[in-house]
């Protein structure tokens, strides 16, 4: 012993010392203080001696060392990187498989607080020295909720960094999963157990998890495809919200990341999953025949009565709806993800939640799966069980948040829904005016001061609502759009703007019924121009990231409206030792 204390600094001579005493634990702490104070050789160790004891033969000394380190790296970017220059992380990582719970747990949090930040060149020097398996690995291996909550706390930080995803996909997915998810949602496997499937437990844990999940589904196409195959993931993240709807426990962080995961999940389904190919949608004359057997005075979602569509006893095809089809065997996995019974869980969180982020996901995920033209269970189903289960008026109530993010969101969404012609019908009739309500009028911008992308949106769902309705269309005029549409059409800066709103205008003004209603409240055609210079903005001009999505999703009339959205989320290290 007195050889080895004569290697080490005072400070952890001290707490050798300490933990060699035959105190009780928190005994020995006040002993390690103590003797620090009293001891007057005591200094602060510097960093490369703090390194240098976590190769220590003795583990009290790794330990410690481990502890101090994750101290000094608590929100100090410079110390983080002194660390991984000095070769730091290596060590720390390789304690991770140390047999002692108090070596590993103390190596497990100062990669925590390592990994936490802007630096990206922490995550990746842990990534470098297998770092992902070796935290899956300890996460296999420990029954410590302490422990647990630094394993996935790390994996989340390690998550947000994009050339990380698929590591922590290929090395942690399914034991994120097993050890995780499905356990702490309450949901079981065994279909003899569903009985006793039980409510979510919404640790720290769990929200650790899920936030590394929402991180890495945002991945591209073989990420999401990866975690749809999962086995019980979608199963286990379903039957949580549900628990949460149940148990009206809609607005934590967990509740968020679970929604952004089955949101991200839902982006081209229907085109990435096995078997695609069966779901392109037949040509109309293939279709099958709508709601013959519908009740003819069935009320619509917003509690009126169909007066239109109903032709000798049979439904018009542009206004009807589709029959669900009857399953024979209860859906799993995957599956999950495009039923029209997912919709019913989607519009609950947006009657329930008042946080924004869970309903601007809840509202992609619908609006996703209301996109494009596709079969089996496809988006016509989706489409008009939004309808039947009342979901449009509590869309149309959400234009009026005062959250930019979800207001666009809805207006996406309300386009893609639009597709179906009653449902066209319907917003036209009941979500005119919020829209209108949204938009800019000259230079004067609404009280919430809404992001040009929002604003492309709402007006390219208008121009989804008019196209082919001249009852939108003079439903439009009335609600006084035409002065905001010209406005923008003359003083916006944005081309997008000026492009999206010449649009509508240019769709009204060929209602030649409605040129004559126009011109007694004084406009003419010259309003109804497209200026030159929008499309040499337009030309000129280069797209933002930003602006390339939402160009693919919403401003050509007949693309997919797809919503796929997911910022990273970094797990902030927590300070433990001080």
């Amino acid at each position: 012993m007195s050889q080895l204390d004569g290697n080490l600094n005072p400070f952890f001579q001290a707490m050798c010392r300490a933990q060699t005493l035959q105190f009780p634990h928190k005994r020995s702490s006040m002993v390690s203080l103590d003797s620090i104070r009293r001891d007057p050789r005591w200094r602060d160790p510097n960093l490369h001696e703090v390194i240098s004891m976590l190769s220590h033969p003795m583990d009290p000394v790794k330990s410690n060392a481990a502890a101090y380190l994750q101290h000094l790296c608590y929100e100090n970017d410079r110390i983080k990187q002194e660390v991984r220059q000095l070769k730091g992380v290596p060590i720390l990582v390789e304690l991770l498989d140390h047999p002692k719970a108090e070596v590993h747990r103390k190596a497990c949090g100062a990669l925590r607080n390592i990994s936490y930040g802007k630096d990206h060149n922490n995550k990746v020097a842990i990534k470098n020295c297998d770092g992902i398996p070796a935290l899956v690995r300890l996460l296999r291996k420990s029954s410590s909720m302490e422990v647990r909550e630094l394993v996935t706390g790390t994996l989340w930080n390690l998550s947000s960094h994009e050339p990380l995803k698929m590591a922590v996909i290929n090395h942690g997915l399914q034991t994120l999963t097993d050890e995780v998810i499905i356990p702490h949602s309450g949901w079981r496997r065994e279909s003899a157990e569903l009985s006793r499937s039980q409510s979510t437990e919404w640790t720290t844990v769990f929200k650790n998890t899920s936030g590394c999940l929402r991180n890495v589904s945002s991945d591209g196409a073989e990420a999401r495809q990866r975690l749809r195959e999962c086995e019980g993931l979608v199963d286990a993240l379903l039957h949580a919200l549900q628990s949460a709807v149940v148990n009206k426990e809609t607005d934590n962080k967990s509740v968020e990341n679970c929604v952004c995961i089955l949101r991200n999940l839902s982006y081209h389904v229907h085109k990435e999953i096995p078997g695609a190919e069966c779901f392109h949608e037949p040509h109309a004359a293939h279709l099958p025949k709508l709601g013959g057997n519908q009740k003819k005075n069935e009320g619509d979602c917003f509690g009126g009565k169909r007066a239109k569509g109903w032709k000798n006893g049979f439904m018009d095809r542009k206004y009807g709806t589709l029959d669900i089809p009857k399953r024979t065997e209860p859906m799993k996995g995957l599956e999950l993800l495009y039923q029209p019974e997912v919709v019913r869980l989607y519009l609950s969180l947006l009657t329930r939640s008042q946080n924004h982020n869970t309903l601007e996901a809840a509202v992609g995920a619908l609006q996703n799966l209301a996109a494009g033209h596709w079969a089996v269970s496809g988006s016509h189903y989706i489409r008009a069980t939004v309808r039947k289960e009342k979901g449009l008026p509590i869309l149309v109530e959400l234009l009026r948040s005062d959250a930019d993010k979800v207001v666009r969101a809805v207006a996406i969404a309300l386009r893609n829904l639009a597709i179906d012609r009653r449902n066209k019908d319907l917003i036209g009739s009941y979500a005119t005016r919020d829209l209108v309500s949204n938009l800019p009028c000259g230079q004067q911008c609404p009280a919430k001061n809404l992001e040009g992308d929002t604003v492309v949106s709402i007006l390219n769902t208008m121009h989804e609502i008019i196209t082919d309705s001249p009852e939108n269309a003079r439903g439009l005029i009335q609600s006084h759009a035409i002065q905001k549409l010209v406005a923008i059409n003359k003083t916006s800066q944005s081309a997008r703007e000026i492009k999206a709103a010449s649009h509508v205008l240019q769709t009204l003004w060929a209602y030649k019924d409605l040129r004559n209603s126009l011109h007694k409240a004084g406009w003419n055609k010259s309003h109804f121009k497209v200026f030159l210079r929008v499309f040499l903005d337009h030309l000129t001009h280069t797209p933002t990231q930003c602006e390339q999505n939402v160009a693919t999703s919403v401003m050509t009339c007949n693309a997919d409206g797809f919503f796929f959205y997911s910022k990273n989320t970094d797990r902030h290290g927590v300070e433990s030792a001080k």
